[in-house]
């Protein structure tokens, strides 16, 4: 297990993408404090902490449209806070858009996780 005491919060978000690549719940979700916020396009409510998020992981693919595939990410920030740009195409959306997801940081540990998307497209994207 890494020291996230020497990590940066770039890194720990990077291994936080390469668990959902893998379907790593457990190893994303330790990254996350417990009382961790959640918000993504489409979802009426916020998720609040570690339990309603492991659950909403557990059902990722009712929360991504179609063929979601993700092409690429990029990293913008180090400490504290931290943004992903993903770019990504699916079934109704070939020509691919993008996606930012910011990372907001408590310590050595992921406390809010935000997708600012274009709710439009996302929408039609199912």
């Amino acid at each position: 297990m890494l020291d996230t005491q020497t990590v940066s919060s770039a890194e720990i978000v990077n291994r936080g993408w390469q668990a959902v690549g893998q379907g790593d719940w457990d190893t994303l979700i330790a990254d996350y404090t417990d009382d961790m916020v959640f918000a993504m396009p489409g979802q009426n409510d916020e998720l609040e902490g570690k339990a309603a998020f492991q659950n909403a992981l557990e059902n990722l693919g009712a929360a991504l449209p179609p063929g979601f595939d993700i092409k690429s990410i990029r990293q913008i920030g180090e400490h504290g806070e931290v943004v992903s740009i993903i770019d990504w195409t699916s079934d109704k959306v070939p020509g691919g858009s993008q996606v930012a997801v910011l990372f907001r940081f408590e310590g050595s540990k992921v406390q809010e996780e935000r997708w600012f998307i274009d709710t439009e497209q996302w929408k039609a994207a199912f």
